[in-house]
Order: structure tokens, then sequence, then C-alpha cells
């Protein structure tokens, strides 16, 4: 029947994945914004040539970009298909932030140890205060995520 309404329900999977991608994108940002241009504490590759270094940030923030337009695009075409779960966003992103941060601050900073977060300063604090940020990220968001979660699925605001 033309002109009928459908009623549609939150897609909570596809807005959770779309926030988690604007949550990367956003850290990434601060970080590459913050401490590698503002505050030139380090490059994404710092194992090379300062102009190699200078690369690896134009590459770090063109992937950044790329991520929050993705993202972008993914929230609008939810919110127009009235799919849009708008209570996960910000608990998603959080986590997105946490798991970006902790992943750059285990695997990028110690794992292969493409750079660190500051050179000729004692680094412990710095990474101690780095991961447990990213851990009180992802726990926030979680917990928030759960609470939204369930208000949805119990018929709650979209």
């Amino acid at each position: 029947m033309l002109g009928a309404m459908t009623t549609t329900s939150p897609d909570s999977r596809r807005t959770t994945q779309a926030a988690f991608l604007m949550g990367i994108g956003v850290v990434a940002a601060v970080d590459e914004i913050g401490l590698h241009q503002l505050l030139a504490w380090h490059h994404f590759y710092d194992r090379s040539t300062p102009a190699v270094g200078l690369f690896s940030d134009g590459l770090f923030h063109a992937a950044q970009v790329l991520g929050m337009i993705a993202a972008s695009f993914m929230l609008v075409d939810l919110g127009r298909a009235g799919r849009l779960a708008s209570p996960l966003i910000l608990p998603a992103a959080l986590m997105g932030m946490g798991a970006f941060q902790l992943f750059d601050g285990t695997v990028n900073h110690k794992l292969l140890r493409i750079h660190q977060i500051r050179y000729e300063v004692p680094i412990l604090p710095y990474d101690v205060v780095w991961n447990l940020v990213a851990l009180a990220l992802i726990a926030v968001g979680y917990l928030a995520w759960k609470r939204a979660a369930a208000r949805l699925n119990a018929g709650g605001t979209r």
C-alpha cells in the first residue's frame, strides 16, 4: 500500500559500529593534532628520519579523517532510515576512543615500538596514565552502553 507507515526498530549493532569508529577517529585526531603537531612529542613512525615521521603523520591523519567521514555517513544513513539507536552513540564512541588508545599504548608503543608518547623523559608515568585513561574510557563506555542497550531492548527511547 502506498503511503503506509512502516515501523522500524533501532539498529543497535550498526549504530554501535558507526559510533565506535567515530570514537576511534576522535581520539586519533586528538593524538595527531595535540601530541604530533602542537606538542611535537612524537610522530606516528619515529624509527626513521624526521621527513618519514612527518609523512607517517600525514598518512595517520588521512586515515583518521576517512574513518570519521565513514562513521558520519553510517550515522546519517541510520538516522534517515529511522534506525539510529541514539542512546548508544556516546557509549560506543567512548569504547572506540579507549580501544584505540589502548591499542596505541600497547601495540604501537610497546610491541612494535614505532613511537613512544614522549622522549627524553621518564616514560613510565606517561605509559601508565595513557593506558589507565584508555581502560577508563572502555569501562565507562561499556557500562553506559549496557545500560542504554537494556533501555532500548525494553522499548525505551531511540
